[in-house]
């Protein structure tokens, strides 16, 4: 009973003085990993692809609860162990709003015309044959300029996947299509945050940190491209379908070229370095006054009618209504009312509670020391430099599974490795490379990842459907291991000039 009370005053009480935390043992920080690991597998075979949709979050919550478990054995108080909960869950907070406003977005460019006419004009210009590798392409073009594989994504991709299904193409390649463009840009553009995180967890310039990753970028892209010319064709849609296709479109929206005006503006305001948040939401707010302007009809169509309402007012409940539970085609053509019919806040709100889940379960690992376990554990076998890019890679890409985030996934292995590089002879330059070939690319292959959530929230495919076609964010981190171990463009450490200048302190 004395026992008792003592383990109860850990959950209650924190005034209490806690005993000293007593050290990981390998069963206690693998135990919750492997439980994790095991509900995740196990939802997946139950659910496929519909796993997200609430199972896996119940098997991260019950991981979090087996770390709490973890924690409370080595003598942290609930209240310590809650706050790494809160923690995690905090770092995602903007997220989760971004993603919220892209559900936002994504209604709002629907009602104002701006993603029909992509289709309309996109099936004009674009050829079944080279129509994943264009994807890519144009994809990592606008990453690249703006610097943001999630606002490309819900852009310039929500187009290309509505394009795809009107040539009777796969989702899951053009989905792989986009993500693997959208990523390519994200990597090597300066603008991008991860870019510029990776650059500064190593210490290096920002710029040479861009050029030294071309060792492994351009081939990875190059063999994506090749992949996707080689995927492209199939059975496209014939031209009477693409032209009854456009005759629907044209019913429901009255078209022009400067429908588009909307998304040159999200694109030109997250170019200007405008924050996400704020460049979705005024983008969302232009759209929807666009909407009524150019697209009245759809808008009231979609307001519904009433006796009591006046077309003023109706106007506002339509613009409204594609805001928070997205549009809604009801043009009589099933296909067509597939495509358009999407969007919304509420839309997004199964991925949210995913990535809260993730988070939890991640903040948790965090707060208890298992990540922390676990890349010292990892840096002990690394005895040659392959082996210590391999074991960077390696560690990248197991934080993000079990942290779900991207930018844990820089840091802390980034810090952890960053004397490990100098004391082989290693330039820093390797390691910031390293960082973005797994951590931020293997990010968008993770369903329960905030990356691979959004990702598969805004295309609308699956992240384990479209992940083996995501060919760039594949072949990258083996590029990288291979090069180690070949040694490969790996840069001796007195050859980089600005690395001294770079470093804290």
């Amino acid at each position: 009973m004395q026992n008792s009370g003592k383990l109860n005053s850990r959950f209650t009480d924190d005034s209490i003085v806690n005993p000293p935390i007593k050290p990981l043992t390998p069963g206690l920080a693998l135990a919750p990993v492997a439980l994790v690991i095991y509900l995740l597998g196990l939802s997946v075979y139950l659910y496929g692809a519909d796993s997200s949709y609430g199972a896996n979050q119940i098997a991260l919550l019950l991981g979090a609860g087996a770390v709490g478990l973890v924690g409370i054995r080595l003598g942290y108080s609930w209240r310590q162990i809650e706050e790494g909960l809160v923690d995690g869950i905090a770092m995602t907070l903007v997220p989760m709003l971004i993603l919220m406003s892209v559900g936002m977005l994504i209604g709002a460019l629907i009602l104002s015309g701006t993603i029909p006419a992509l289709i309309y004009y996109g099936v004009q210009v674009l050829s079944p044959e080279i129509f994943y590798a264009a994807c890519a392409i144009i994809c990592a073009v606008v990453a690249v300029s703006i610097g943001s594989s999630w606002t490309v994504a819900g852009t310039v991709g929500i187009g290309l996947m509505a394009i795809a299904a009107s040539f009777n193409l796969s989702p899951a390649i053009t989905a792989g299509a986009i993500v693997s463009g959208a990523y390519f840009g994200d990597k090597m553009s300066p603008l991008s945050d991860t870019t510029n995180l990776a650059a500064a967890t190593a210490g290096v310039d920002l710029f040479e940190h861009i050029l030294h990753m071309l060792w492994t970028t351009v081939p990875s892209f190059l063999l994506a491209l090749v992949v996707f010319i080689f995927l492209s064709g199939g059975d496209a849609a014939e031209p009477e379908q693409i032209a009854e296709l456009r005759a629907s479109i044209a019913g429901q929206f009255d078209m022009g070229l400067h429908l588009l005006l909307p998304l040159i503006v999200m694109l030109f305001l997250v170019w200007r370095r405008v924050p996400a948040l704020p460049a979705i939401l005024s983008t969302s707010l232009f759209a929807v006054i666009f909407a009524m302007i150019f697209q009245p009809e759809a808008v009231l169509r979609l307001a519904g009618a009433s006796e009591r309402l006046g077309e003023g007012v109706l106007l506002v409940k339509g613009v409204w209504t594609s805001l928070f539970s997205g549009y809604v085609s009801e043009s009589g053509n099933a296909f067509m009312d597939k495509l358009l019919s999407k969007g919304g806040m509420l839309s997004m709100l199964n991925t949210i509670s995913l990535i809260i889940s993730a988070m939890a379960f991640g903040g948790t690992l965090q707060k208890v020391g298992i990540l922390q376990y676990m890349v010292d554990g990892a840096l002990k076998r690394a005895r040659t430099n392959g082996g210590l890019v391999a074991t960077t890679v390696a560690t990248c890409t197991a934080t993000n599974l079990a942290a779900a985030d991207q930018f844990i996934a820089i840091t802390l292995p980034g810090g952890m490795y960053r004397e490990e590089f100098e004391r082989r002879g290693l330039s820093r330059l390797n390691l910031s490379r390293t960082l973005e070939d797994s951590a931020t690319l293997t990010s968008a292959l993770i369903p329960w990842n905030t990356c691979g959530a959004y990702m598969s929230a805004t295309l609308g495919v699956a992240t384990l459907t479209y992940a083996p076609f995501a060919i760039f964010n594949i072949a990258c981190p083996f590029i990288a291991v291979i090069y180690g171990y070949w040694q490969i463009g790996q840069k001796p450490l007195e050859t980089l000039k600005g690395e001294a200048e770079a470093a804290p302190g």
